[in-house]
Protein backbone atom coordinates (compact mmCIF):
# COMPACT_ATOMS: atom_id res chain seq x y z
CA UNK A 1 0.00 0.00 0.00
CA UNK A 2 1.12 3.52 -0.88
CA UNK A 3 -1.06 6.27 0.30
CA UNK A 4 -1.67 9.70 -0.79
CA UNK A 5 -4.03 12.11 0.37
CA UNK A 6 -4.66 15.46 -1.82
CA UNK A 7 -6.75 18.43 -1.51
CA UNK A 8 -8.15 20.63 -3.51
CA UNK A 9 -8.81 24.29 -1.94
CA UNK A 10 -11.27 27.40 -3.19
CA UNK A 11 -11.57 31.12 -2.29
CA UNK A 12 -12.30 34.59 -3.28
CA UNK A 13 -9.76 36.75 -4.11
CA UNK A 14 -9.64 40.71 -3.64
CA UNK A 15 -7.26 43.60 -4.72
CA UNK A 16 -5.96 42.77 -1.17
CA UNK A 17 -3.28 41.21 -2.10
CA UNK A 18 -1.76 40.29 1.24
CA UNK A 19 -5.04 38.84 1.97
CA UNK A 20 -5.22 36.77 -1.33
CA UNK A 21 -1.53 35.17 -0.03
CA UNK A 22 -3.18 34.95 4.18
CA UNK A 23 -6.15 33.11 2.45
CA UNK A 24 -4.49 30.44 0.08
CA UNK A 25 -1.64 29.70 3.24
CA UNK A 26 -4.26 29.22 5.86
CA UNK A 27 -6.82 26.86 3.33
CA UNK A 28 -3.31 24.79 3.30
CA UNK A 29 -3.08 25.10 6.44
CA UNK A 30 -6.57 23.41 6.91
CA UNK A 31 -5.89 20.86 5.07
CA UNK A 32 -2.53 20.03 5.80
CA UNK A 33 -4.68 19.29 9.20
CA UNK A 34 -6.80 16.92 8.03
CA UNK A 35 -3.84 15.01 6.70
CA UNK A 36 -3.35 16.30 3.23
CA UNK A 37 -0.12 15.68 1.71
CA UNK A 38 -0.35 17.19 -1.80
CA UNK A 39 -2.68 20.60 -1.26
CA UNK A 40 -3.78 22.20 -4.75
CA UNK A 41 -4.14 25.97 -5.08
CA UNK A 42 -6.42 27.94 -7.36
CA UNK A 43 -5.34 29.23 -10.64
CA UNK A 44 -3.07 32.60 -10.42
CA UNK A 45 -4.45 33.20 -6.51
CA UNK A 46 -2.30 36.06 -5.72
CA UNK A 47 -4.43 38.52 -6.90
CA UNK A 48 -8.04 38.65 -8.87
CA UNK A 49 -8.48 37.41 -12.52
CA UNK A 50 -7.30 40.31 -14.33
CA UNK A 51 -7.78 38.65 -17.68
CA UNK A 52 -11.48 39.37 -17.78
CA UNK A 53 -10.17 42.41 -19.96
CA UNK A 54 -7.01 43.80 -21.14
CA UNK A 55 -5.35 46.10 -19.59
CA UNK A 56 -1.75 46.81 -19.84
CA UNK A 57 -1.03 48.01 -16.14
CA UNK A 58 -1.84 44.15 -14.95
CA UNK A 59 1.55 43.64 -16.33
CA UNK A 60 3.14 44.53 -13.94
CA UNK A 61 1.50 41.95 -11.52
CA UNK A 62 4.71 39.45 -13.36
CA UNK A 63 7.50 38.45 -11.83
CA UNK A 64 10.70 36.10 -12.48
CA UNK A 65 10.27 32.74 -10.67
CA UNK A 66 13.42 33.18 -9.38
CA UNK A 67 13.15 34.73 -5.85
CA UNK A 68 9.19 35.17 -6.52
CA UNK A 69 7.78 36.18 -3.28
CA UNK A 70 4.78 34.11 -3.79
CA UNK A 71 6.82 31.01 -4.06
CA UNK A 72 9.26 31.69 -1.80
CA UNK A 73 6.26 32.01 0.92
CA UNK A 74 4.76 28.46 -0.15
CA UNK A 75 8.06 26.89 -0.40
CA UNK A 76 8.45 27.80 3.44
CA UNK A 77 5.03 26.73 3.97
CA UNK A 78 5.95 23.51 2.53
CA UNK A 79 8.58 22.44 4.29
CA UNK A 80 7.39 23.83 7.15
CA UNK A 81 3.89 21.35 6.77
CA UNK A 82 5.76 18.68 4.87
CA UNK A 83 3.20 19.12 2.04
CA UNK A 84 3.66 19.65 -1.58
CA UNK A 85 2.44 22.34 -3.27
CA UNK A 86 2.24 23.88 -6.78
CA UNK A 87 2.22 27.14 -6.90
CA UNK A 88 -0.07 29.23 -9.34
CA UNK A 89 1.94 32.25 -10.37
CA UNK A 90 2.11 35.37 -13.40
CA UNK A 91 5.64 34.25 -14.71
CA UNK A 92 7.79 37.47 -16.04
CA UNK A 93 10.63 35.63 -18.33
CA UNK A 94 12.81 38.66 -19.51
CA UNK A 95 10.12 39.81 -22.70
CA UNK A 96 8.18 37.21 -21.83
CA UNK A 97 4.98 36.39 -19.95
CA UNK A 98 3.94 33.32 -19.00
CA UNK A 99 0.89 31.43 -16.76
CA UNK A 100 2.64 29.09 -14.60
CA UNK A 101 3.42 26.65 -11.92
CA UNK A 102 6.37 26.43 -9.71
CA UNK A 103 6.44 22.78 -7.89
CA UNK A 104 7.08 23.16 -4.77
CA UNK A 105 8.25 19.62 -3.13
CA UNK A 106 7.53 18.75 0.78
CA UNK A 107 11.33 20.13 1.65
CA UNK A 108 10.51 23.21 0.03
CA UNK A 109 12.49 22.59 -3.05
CA UNK A 110 11.33 24.00 -6.46
CA UNK A 111 11.34 20.90 -8.40
CA UNK A 112 10.62 22.96 -11.86
CA UNK A 113 8.30 25.25 -13.80
CA UNK A 114 4.97 24.07 -16.39
CA UNK A 115 3.89 26.97 -17.79
CA UNK A 116 0.51 26.63 -19.55
CA UNK A 117 0.22 25.27 -22.84
CA UNK A 118 -3.27 26.14 -24.13
CA UNK A 119 -4.25 29.53 -23.98
CA UNK A 120 -7.69 30.44 -24.27
CA UNK A 121 -9.14 33.85 -25.68
CA UNK A 122 -12.89 35.32 -25.50
CA UNK A 123 -14.82 37.72 -23.52
CA UNK A 124 -14.16 37.28 -19.94
CA UNK A 125 -11.08 34.75 -20.79
CA UNK A 126 -8.53 36.97 -22.71
CA UNK A 127 -5.69 35.26 -21.75
CA UNK A 128 -3.93 35.74 -24.97
CA UNK A 129 -3.23 38.86 -24.32
CA UNK A 130 -1.32 38.67 -21.19
CA UNK A 131 0.21 35.07 -21.65
CA UNK A 132 2.60 33.57 -24.38
CA UNK A 133 1.84 29.69 -24.90
CA UNK A 134 4.13 27.62 -22.08
CA UNK A 135 7.32 26.37 -23.89
CA UNK A 136 8.09 23.69 -20.93
CA UNK A 137 6.33 20.70 -22.44
CA UNK A 138 4.14 18.76 -20.56
CA UNK A 139 5.60 18.16 -16.93
CA UNK A 140 5.40 15.27 -14.36
CA UNK A 141 7.29 15.33 -10.81
CA UNK A 142 8.80 13.11 -8.15
CA UNK A 143 7.09 14.46 -5.13
CA UNK A 144 7.86 13.04 -2.14
CA UNK A 145 4.56 11.32 -2.18
CA UNK A 146 3.96 10.14 -5.68
CA UNK A 147 4.12 11.34 -9.12
CA UNK A 148 2.23 14.66 -9.62
CA UNK A 149 1.42 15.85 -13.10
CA UNK A 150 -0.08 19.70 -13.53
CA UNK A 151 -1.72 21.33 -16.31
CA UNK A 152 -3.38 24.81 -16.04
CA UNK A 153 -7.18 25.22 -16.08
CA UNK A 154 -7.69 25.82 -19.90
CA UNK A 155 -5.29 22.65 -20.31
CA UNK A 156 -7.86 20.46 -18.63
CA UNK A 157 -9.98 20.55 -22.07
CA UNK A 158 -7.42 19.08 -23.80
CA UNK A 159 -7.05 14.60 -23.63
CA UNK A 160 -3.30 14.78 -25.35
CA UNK A 161 -2.25 16.77 -22.30
CA UNK A 162 -3.86 14.21 -19.85
CA UNK A 163 -2.34 11.38 -21.77
CA UNK A 164 0.96 12.96 -21.98
CA UNK A 165 1.49 13.40 -18.58
CA UNK A 166 0.11 9.51 -17.96
CA UNK A 167 2.47 8.50 -20.79
CA UNK A 168 5.27 10.11 -18.30
CA UNK A 169 4.24 8.28 -15.20
CA UNK A 170 2.38 10.83 -13.38
CA UNK A 171 0.39 8.83 -10.48
CA UNK A 172 -2.10 12.02 -10.14
CA UNK A 173 -3.22 14.91 -12.62
CA UNK A 174 -3.67 18.28 -11.03
CA UNK A 175 -5.58 21.35 -12.68
CA UNK A 176 -5.70 24.85 -10.72
CA UNK A 177 -8.33 26.99 -12.64
CA UNK A 178 -10.48 30.01 -12.89
CA UNK A 179 -13.99 29.73 -14.36
CA UNK A 180 -16.93 30.49 -14.18
CA UNK A 181 -19.55 32.48 -16.06
CA UNK A 182 -19.89 33.36 -19.85
CA UNK A 183 -20.24 37.34 -20.24
CA UNK A 184 -22.10 36.38 -23.78
CA UNK A 185 -23.96 34.09 -22.74
CA UNK A 186 -25.23 34.77 -19.23
CA UNK A 187 -27.23 31.94 -19.04
CA UNK A 188 -24.68 29.16 -19.52
CA UNK A 189 -23.55 27.29 -17.25
CA UNK A 190 -20.07 25.63 -18.18
CA UNK A 191 -19.78 23.63 -15.23
CA UNK A 192 -21.27 20.26 -15.37
CA UNK A 193 -18.93 20.40 -18.70
CA UNK A 194 -15.62 21.68 -16.92
CA UNK A 195 -16.29 18.51 -14.37
CA UNK A 196 -17.12 15.76 -16.66
CA UNK A 197 -14.20 16.53 -19.17
CA UNK A 198 -12.12 16.16 -16.10
CA UNK A 199 -13.41 13.30 -14.85
CA UNK A 200 -13.13 11.78 -18.33
CA UNK A 201 -9.54 12.07 -17.89
CA UNK A 202 -9.16 10.27 -14.86
CA UNK A 203 -11.15 7.28 -15.82
CA UNK A 204 -9.27 7.28 -19.30
CA UNK A 205 -5.96 7.30 -17.76
CA UNK A 206 -6.93 4.77 -14.35
CA UNK A 207 -6.04 7.39 -12.11
CA UNK A 208 -7.02 10.53 -9.70
CA UNK A 209 -7.75 14.38 -11.09
CA UNK A 210 -7.96 16.91 -8.37
CA UNK A 211 -9.18 20.40 -9.81
CA UNK A 212 -9.19 23.75 -8.11
CA UNK A 213 -11.16 26.82 -8.79
CA UNK A 214 -12.26 29.85 -7.61
CA UNK A 215 -15.06 31.63 -6.43
CA UNK A 216 -16.88 34.92 -6.23
CA UNK A 217 -17.72 37.46 -8.84
CA UNK A 218 -15.41 39.75 -9.88
CA UNK A 219 -15.72 43.28 -12.14
CA UNK A 220 -13.25 44.30 -14.43
CA UNK A 221 -12.10 48.19 -14.81
CA UNK A 222 -14.79 48.27 -17.85
CA UNK A 223 -17.31 46.82 -16.20
CA UNK A 224 -17.42 43.34 -17.27
CA UNK A 225 -17.57 40.73 -14.48
CA UNK A 226 -17.37 36.74 -14.39
CA UNK A 227 -19.21 34.87 -11.52
CA UNK A 228 -16.50 32.19 -10.70
CA UNK A 229 -18.21 28.71 -10.08
CA UNK A 230 -15.75 26.52 -7.42
CA UNK A 231 -17.10 23.35 -7.80
CA UNK A 232 -13.36 22.50 -7.23
CA UNK A 233 -13.56 18.36 -7.14
CA UNK A 234 -11.06 15.07 -6.88
CA UNK A 235 -12.33 12.50 -9.16
CA UNK A 236 -10.99 8.63 -8.25
CA UNK A 237 -9.43 6.92 -10.52
CA UNK A 238 -12.39 5.90 -12.73
CA UNK A 239 -13.77 9.02 -13.00
CA UNK A 240 -16.36 9.63 -9.80
CA UNK A 241 -16.66 11.99 -7.65
CA UNK A 242 -15.06 11.22 -4.14
CA UNK A 243 -15.03 15.16 -2.64
CA UNK A 244 -16.43 17.70 -4.06
CA UNK A 245 -17.35 21.80 -2.87
CA UNK A 246 -20.12 23.95 -3.65
CA UNK A 247 -20.48 26.50 -5.86
CA UNK A 248 -20.28 29.72 -3.11
CA UNK A 249 -17.81 28.46 0.08
CA UNK A 250 -14.68 28.76 0.24
CA UNK A 251 -13.21 25.78 1.67
CA UNK A 252 -11.08 22.43 1.38
CA UNK A 253 -11.77 18.61 -0.06
CA UNK A 254 -9.60 16.02 0.85
CA UNK A 255 -9.56 11.87 0.16
CA UNK A 256 -7.10 9.59 0.42
CA UNK A 257 -6.18 7.03 -2.80
CA UNK A 258 -3.72 3.80 -2.60
CA UNK A 259 -1.41 4.63 -5.56
CA UNK A 260 -0.17 0.58 -5.51
CA UNK A 261 -3.57 -0.51 -5.82
CA UNK A 262 -4.27 2.13 -8.95
CA UNK A 263 -0.95 1.31 -10.79
CA UNK A 264 -2.28 -2.51 -10.39
CA UNK A 265 -5.64 -2.07 -11.95
CA UNK A 266 -3.94 0.03 -14.53
CA UNK A 267 -1.56 -2.12 -15.34
CA UNK A 268 -4.43 -4.90 -15.36
CA UNK A 269 -6.47 -2.90 -17.82
CA UNK A 270 -3.46 -2.68 -20.47
CA UNK A 271 -4.71 0.60 -21.81
CA UNK A 272 -1.04 2.03 -22.34
CA UNK A 273 0.03 -1.12 -24.17
CA UNK A 274 -3.01 -1.69 -26.49
CA UNK A 275 -1.96 2.10 -27.28
CA UNK A 276 -1.24 2.82 -31.13
CA UNK A 277 0.96 5.39 -31.83
CA UNK A 278 1.72 5.31 -35.41
CA UNK A 279 -2.11 5.59 -36.10
CA UNK A 280 -2.48 8.58 -34.38
CA UNK A 281 -0.84 10.93 -36.54
CA UNK A 282 -3.54 13.35 -37.26
CA UNK A 283 -3.52 14.48 -33.93
CA UNK A 284 -0.04 15.73 -34.50
CA UNK A 285 -1.75 17.91 -37.27
CA UNK A 286 -4.38 21.39 -36.78
CA UNK A 287 -6.26 19.69 -39.58
CA UNK A 288 -6.14 15.98 -39.64
CA UNK A 289 -4.64 15.74 -42.67
CA UNK A 290 -1.30 13.67 -42.63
Amino acid sequence: MRPITVAATQFACTWDLPKNADRAEALVRQAAGQGAQVVLIQELFAAPYFCIEEHPKYFDLAQPIDGHPLVSRFAALAKELGVVIPVSVFERAGQAFFNSVAMVDADGRVLGVYRKSHIPQGPGYEEKYYFSPGDTGFRVWDTAYGRIGVGICWDQWFPECARSMALQGAEVLMYPTAIGSEPPAPGYDSQPHWEMVQRGHAAANIMPVVASNRIGTEVAPDGREVTFYGSSFIADHAGQLVAKADRQAEGVVVHQFDLDAIAALRASWGLFRDRRPGLYRPVGTLDGTV
